[in-house]
């Protein structure tokens, strides 16, 4: 007797005991037989009180032989999962689920598993699969002729196939671009390990290695021990070095990663890494060491191959950086370097903490709206390979550069109050600093016009500190023409205090007396600024018939103040202010000098007109010039400072050099600028940069740089400084691409540093690789990196831990 049900129907599972066993076939889920469709070993759960949806064409009930039948365009849903196939049959003596006919099982989690046999018991611990194909909610896939589940836990796929590449739209049987072919795969769901045996790995098709065994993580482990991909690299001094990684997994919350690289040139160097996390944040710890086998190999006497005659063999360092949020405002963080030199952690690429210059910090900081706090204890490390003489004649390498000061601490604060004063808006900021530095810093350049030594005095070794109040005040007032008017008033304050050497103050002496001008360095003094400002903007707009639009905005500024105190001799030291850039993008700050320890006085005036325009189709052009006016009082960047800060500024004269600015961007990628200082009286250039880029729809993006800097002997530069920088890349087509970019230094005839490179990526598979170059401006010695890295999705990464060409 065969009862037939037709009609496309739901139909309850209390209603049909033969049906209510394809329940099963959602309730433990087929991708549970196989890692790539598993997303954890227990099959996706069915919410409590689901109820079965099941839609075909034609359902047969057989009671001869026992079978239940769901026949043409079944559907199924239950609990968030969904079968569709042409039939699907349930065997009750048997207790086996047969899916056959295009059969698509989508679980609730979006794995898809695609098959045209199906055959597995009804609890799913033991079954078959025929022509499996699977693809996974983060894109990698499956394939296999048959697969085989026993035990519940362990499957076995017979002739299949794994990548991560995404299959051809228009040609689904073409290769992928990386694939792994095994006559087995086993996928372990307790161990949560996938298997290959007898395994080729493919590469566009071709098969470029045999792989007799190998194992990787489950694709649904993120964090698993066991051994990373290896890393290969090359540098000149160096040697070729081979980096073979190992993960250890200890907790969910803490792992460590050890790594071993063997460099021809070098030896052995041993890494490790301890990382953290806790619900408010995380921390790391690493160390690193080596026995150096060729410190020779290295430029002579420097601190990577140590002083003549004492090779530096044993090298090291340890290094701890951390965050933590103590409130939704609050965060408390570090980053601390230790190391046996200045140079180590620069020359072995030690990751994160390889910086030329690494400042070494612990901080709290604050933000609440407009308010910010930041309170830090640090210390410059300046990784060079220059060795550093001691008192006497004799070079050492130097665990760090005394001539760099500790900071204990430097104090931030900016408050903004909501409501306005007055009509206006009052800004207050708070900056301390405290200072030592364990040796003088003195540095000694030669002027060529008067063929004498021009000393400076970049830091005193000892302590000084300094606690500064500054607020200000203004408010902008617009007049029935558009002329916006704003007045402002600041006032700033500060305390100091100094405790100097006797070598540094005879260094300051001797300055003075070199300069012709006293020097009366005070232990402790207190000063005050207050300066009473006005500003005028008159935004013009100006329009046109195709659409374009154009402002130009005549500015005009006058602050006036008191003379800056304890100036007219080496009286205040300079330890933050020793920048000094004047161009267009400063030509209107109220203070022109970029730290706290000095303070522009008298009176001056800056005048200028900004200009920016906007077209119709697309195009956009800006530009300032102005000038700067000392009106009157003493111009503080004419007087002495201990690193003649204010020397060939263009600001030391009453009236100072010309700055400007010009530059445009198109719709197309295409955009440049150019920007300088021009002498006051000559219009010779004292200061350029010129830049270009394109970057557009084609295929090709290129960009040039130019930058000059006339020579300023008073400030450590003793000849004119001018380079060019040129860089490139092409996408060859959609995936391959090259790219170069050199450094020319004109002054030199140097290139000092060039590099080219190709790189081919796509959704499964990168690779890139880099040859560079760098040299020395006065010995042209060079050095090259050849680096490549090549990433397979999901399998791992291969080559240079780091680029050494970007």
């Amino acid at each position: 007797m065969r009862p037939v049900l037709q009609g496309r129907r739901p139909i309850r599972a209390t209603l049909l005991c033969g049906v209510s066993a394809l329940a099963c076939l959602f309730a433990s889920s087929l991708a549970t037989a196989i890692p790539a469709a598993a997303q954890s070993v227990e099959a996706p759960s069915v919410p409590a009180g689901s109820q079965m949806l099941l839609e075909s064409d034609t359902l047969v009930y057989d009671n001869d032989n026992q079978t239940v039948t769901a026949v043409g365009g079944v559907q199924i849903d239950y609990g968030g999962n969904k079968l569709v196939a042409q039939r699907v049959e349930y065997d009750r003596k048997t207790k086996r689920l047969v899916a056959t006919g295009n059969a698509q099982l989508v679980q609730s989690d979006g794995t898809k598993v695609n098959s045209e046999h199906i055959d597995i018991t009804d609890d799913f611990a033991d079954g078959f699969v025929n022509a499996l194909r699977v693809e996974t909610v983060d894109k990698t896939y499956f394939g296999a002729e048959s697969a085989e589940r026993i035990g519940g836990v362990l499957t076995t796929f017979h002739n299949g196939v794994y990548t991560a590449c995404e299959p051809c739209e228009d040609k689904p049987d073409k290769a992928p671009i990386w694939r792994v072919k095994a006559k087995k795969i086993i996928w372990n769901g307790q161990k949560k390990t996938v298997r290959f045996e007898n395994s080729n790995f493919e590469f566009f098709g071709f098969p470029i290695a045999f792989l007799p065994a190998f194992e990787i993580a489950d694709p649904t482990v993120k964090r698993k021990s066991g051994f990373l991909m290896p890393g290969i690299t090359f540098n000149s001094k160096l040697g070729t070095g081979i980096t073979v990684p190992y993960y250890f997994a200890l907790s969910p919350t803490y792992d460590i990663t050890a790594r071993g690289t063997y460099y021809t040139n070098q030896g052995f160097l041993g890494e490790a890494e301890w990382r953290q996390r806790f619900d408010n944040g995380q921390y790391s710890l690493r160390i690193a060491g080596i026995d150096q086998r060729k410190p020779w190999k290295f430029d002579g006497n420097t601190v990577d191959s140590g002083p003549t005659g004492d090779p530096n063999k044993f090298r090291g360092m340890m290094g701890t950086k951390g965050q933590f949020a103590i409130n939704s405002r609050w965060n408390f963080g570090w980053d601390v370097l230790l190391q046996t030199d200045k140079n180590f952690s620069n020359t072995y690429h030690i990751n994160g903490y390889d910086a030329s210059v690494h400042r070494s910090e612990v901080y709290l900081t604050g933000l609440n709206d407009r308010n910010y706090f930041d309170l830090r204890a640090m210390h410059f490390e300046v990784q060079e390979k220059t060795l550093q003489r001691e008192a006497g004649a004799r070079y050492q390498t130097g665990a760090r550069d005394e001539f760099q000061p500790w900071v204990l601490p430097s104090l931030d604060y900016a408050y903004i109050p909501d409501a306005p004063l007055a009509g206006g808006q009052l800004s207050i900021n708070l900056n301390s600093r405290v200072i030592k530095r364990d040796r003088l810093d003195e540095a000694f350049t030669l002027n060529y016009d008067t063929l004498s030594a021009v000393q400076r005095v970049r830091g005193i070794e000892g302590n000084s500190g300094r606690l500064t109040a500054e607020a200000e005040w203004k408010r902008s007032f617009v007049t029935d023409s558009g002329m916006v008017i704003t007045p402002l008033l600041a006032f700033q304050a500060d305390a100091n205090y100094l405790n100097a050497s006797s070598g540094s103050l005879d260094a300051v002496n001797q300055m003075a007396a070199a300069q012709g001008v006293s020097a009366d360095m005070r232990s402790s003094f207190a000063r005050a600024m207050a300066t009473a400002g006005l500003e005028f903007r008159w935004p013009l707009l100006f329009t046109s018939l195709t659409g374009g639009s154009h402002i130009i905005e005549p500015t005009a500024q006058l602050f006036v103040r008191p003379n800056e105190s304890y100036v007219g001799g080496l009286r205040v030291p300079n330890e933050d202010a020793q920048s000094m850039v004047f161009d267009a993008t400063t030509l209107f700050e109220r203070d022109k000098f970029s730290g706290y320890d000095r303070i522009e006085g008298g009176t001056r005036a800056n005048v200028g007109v900004r200009y920016s325009g906007s077209y119709a189709n697309g195009w956009t052009t800006n530009a300032l010039f102005g000038q700067s006016y000392q009106l009157g009082g003493t111009n503080s960047f004419a007087q002495p400072d201990l690193v003649n800060v204010g020397a060939y500024s263009g600001l030391q004269t009453d009236k100072s050099d010309y700055v400007g600015l010009a530059g445009f961007t198109s719709p197309y990628g295409l955009s440049a600028s150019v920007s300088g200082r021009f002498d006051e009286q000559t219009f010779e250039v004292r200061r350029a940069e010129a830049k270009a880029a394109y970057s557009g729809s084609s295929p090709i993006s290129v960009s040039a740089q130019y930058a000059f800097i006339q020579a300023q002997p008073g400030y450590g530069f003793e000849e004119d400084r001018h380079e060019v920088t040129l860089g490139g890349s092409t996408r060859l087509n959609q995936n391959w691409r090259v790219f170069g970019s050199g450094t020319y230094d004109i002054q030199t005839r140097v290139l000092t540093g060039d590099g080219v490179g190709f790189a081919y990526d796509d959704e499964c598979f990168t690779y890139m690789m880099t040859v560079s170059e760098t040299r020395d401006r006065t010995t042209r010695e060079v050095t090259r990196n050849i680096g490549f890295n090549i990433s397979f999705r999901t399998i791992g990464d291969f080559g240079s831990t780091s680029s050494s060409y970007q």
